[in-house]
């Protein structure tokens, strides 16, 4: 089976108190994704803050529970699943968070970080979780001096580094990637992704990668999905995406990337307006306020996800 993940109309809504006078809100922060991911694929989850890339995240990493959908990791699906069901994969799925400075603990030696994974999900004696963690320091780059140094002896390449041994201690299935270079300086960000291609490569990982940063998403990803407002708006094969994109909120994104050659002149959309709150998101297509193609429909009506050339895009205009 080369499929490990599997979701469907996957949603997660937050209840808002809006004080003791004021009727509470629903926020809608994942509203109907549904993707697949295969082992030793990367597929990369992009937009603007606030459109529910992270929640996404967590949703994967079995931190929060779907309000609704199906959830299917390794054959079996997380919603209502019992305690024991969800404590046997959560390690498969592991995550890298964007801030490496942030995510040890500065208080443990390097080894003690690498060893806690095992210690907690395993009977490992001591010598096999050792010998493991110097394994690992030493295929992600680490040398065998920093065992025993603490987070703060490091730079952020490096405890960037740390942080994807400490996911691959438990020989996970799906690597959830947060914005894991975001942090990092631009020389520092290309020495991280080749290894992450590498260990993908030699593990047969699957990636979940969330970023804002379409270049470094078009040179790791194989599919791209595109969200706006907890909803997604197009998904499809990364060259398609790239090359041909279909969803003006996907244009919109992609013409504002920076490109390396200065002979190739890139026509650039500018959206009006700011994100509408999520607690209030506009009727009808919710990126219509800010759309420059948008009609009467859009305002009324919610598009639906249909297939548009190599891609799945949700758009009225497409269908005229």
């Amino acid at each position: 089976m080369t499929q490990i993940l599997n979701a469907q109309k996957l949603t997660r809504y937050y209840n808002i108190s809006r004080g003791a006078f004021a009727q509470s809100a629903t926020l809608k922060a994942v509203d109907g994704a549904s993707f697949t991911l295969d082992r030793g694929k990367t597929l990369a989850v992009v937009g603007e803050s606030g459109c529910g890339k992270s929640t996404l995240a967590r949703l994967v990493t079995m931190i929060e529970t779907p309000t609704s959908g199906t959830l299917n990791i390794a054959g079996k699906d997380i919603v209502g699943a019992s305690a024991e069901t969800l404590r046997g994969l959560r390690p498969k799925v592991q995550i890298v968070f964007q801030n490496p400075y942030g995510s040890l603990n500065p208080r443990q030696k390097i080894g003690a970080i690498l060893e806690e994974p095992l210690l907690v999900n395993t009977n490992h004696t001591k010598e096999e979780r050792s010998e493991k963690a110097r394994a690992m320091m030493v295929s992600v780059g680490l040398r065998p001096e920093h065992y025993d140094r603490y987070p703060h002896m490091f730079s952020g390449g490096q405890r960037q580094r740390i942080a994807i041994a400490r996911a691959l201690m438990l020989d996970p299935e799906v690597l959830v990637l947060d914005e894991p270079v975001s942090a990092l300086d631009i020389s520092i960000q290309a020495q991280v992704l080749n290894l992450l291609a590498e260990l993908q490569a030699q593990h047969n990982l699957a990636f979940l990668f969330i970023s804002h940063d379409l270049s470094v998403v078009k040179h790791i990803a194989d599919d791209v999905m595109v969200m706006y407002l907890g909803r997604v708006v197009e998904q499809g094969p990364r060259d398609a995406i790239f090359a041909n994109p279909q969803h003006p909120y996907t244009k919109a994104l992609l013409s504002a990337t920076p490109t390396p050659d200065p002979a190739h002149k890139r026509e650039r959309t500018i959206l009006k307006g700011e994100l509408p709150s999520p607690l209030n998101p506009p009727q009808g297509c919710t990126f219509h306020p800010r759309c420059p193609i948008a009609f009467e429909k859009c305002h009324t009506v919610n598009p639906q996800l249909k297939q548009h050339g190599k891609t799945l895009a949700a758009c009225h205009a497409l269908d005229i």
